[in-house]
């Protein structure tokens, strides 16, 4: 049933803050083949930055850019009221950034994925999505830009000439209209790894996902999220990895698979 089935593993990384440190991401680079490494407005600085991403290129990870509402107090998950203009040159700004020092590594830039709130409100609202979406193929229409499987982020990079990469989650809870579940409600994380390794199993090989009601969602992505910043990540990147191997998927970059 799995034959010829592919996907890239990503993770969100470079959020060094608190008791992080630089290097605590390291571990996570043996198991997934991309990473959306912080822009520095949520989460992360240049130092941070520039190690991801050289640690994220020892192991030939992809790197890409994740940018957020300009919100380091809230970790990028208080949603910003912005001016579309206003909003596409914060990111912009944070691409640039990312692009810069991964260049100055001799690191080529490969995709976007918008972080938190960001991310969120983009693939329920079109106006913000057709934002984001210009933002990215206003600096470069080469780059891939990563949003919820089946938002208004996917039709908005489509219609902004960019490529896009349909993105689920292994490690959060799904609500019954393909939504992720509030990180405010206690159960929003999936940290058993063995539920998440189902999860990410179900999600490639069936196209579905169990919604907290326990109604079964359809969903068809390219590219699964492992949060680099949870406790017990590494273990999480590992159960998902082993599994998705063992049902005969094929864990391959998502430039590969576009």
């Amino acid at each position: 049933m799995s034959q010829g089935l592919r996907v890239d593993l990503n993770a969100d990384v470079g959020e060094s803050f608190g008791a992080r440190q630089i290097g605590d991401d390291e571990p996570i680079f043996k198991y997934v083949t991309s990473a959306n490494v912080a822009c520095g407005f949520h989460a992360g600085d240049t130092n941070i930055i520039a190690a991801t991403i050289r640690a994220a290129a020892a192991r030939k990870v992809a790197v890409g850019a994740h940018p957020s509402y300009p919100d380091s107090a809230g970790f990028g998950r208080q949603t910003i009221d912005m001016p579309a203009d206003e909003l596409r040159h914060v990111i912009i700004y944070q691409i640039g950034a990312v692009d810069a020092l991964a260049r100055s590594l001799g690191v080529t830039l490969v995709h976007v994925k918008p972080h938190g709130a960001l991310y969120n409100d983009a693939a329920k609202n079109p106006a913000l999505a057709a934002a984001v979406a210009d933002a990215v193929a206003t600096y470069d229409k080469n780059l891939i830009l990563v949003g919820l499987a089946g938002s208004h982020m996917i039709a908005a990079g489509r219609a902004a000439g960019v490529r896009v990469a349909a993105e689920a989650f292994s490690d959060r809870v799904y609500e019954t209209d393909g939504t992720l579940r509030s990180r405010a409600l206690p159960d929003a994380m999936i940290e058993d790894p063995k539920r998440a390794a189902a999860q990410a199993v179900d999600i490639v090989v069936n196209r579905r996902v169990t919604a907290s009601d326990g109604k079964q969602v359809r969903v068809q992505a390219q590219t699964l999220c492992v949060h680099g910043d949870a406790p017990n990540a590494v273990d999480v990147a590992s159960a998902v990895r082993k599994a998705l191997s063992s049902a005969g998927v094929e864990i391959a970059e998502m430039q590969r698979l576009l």
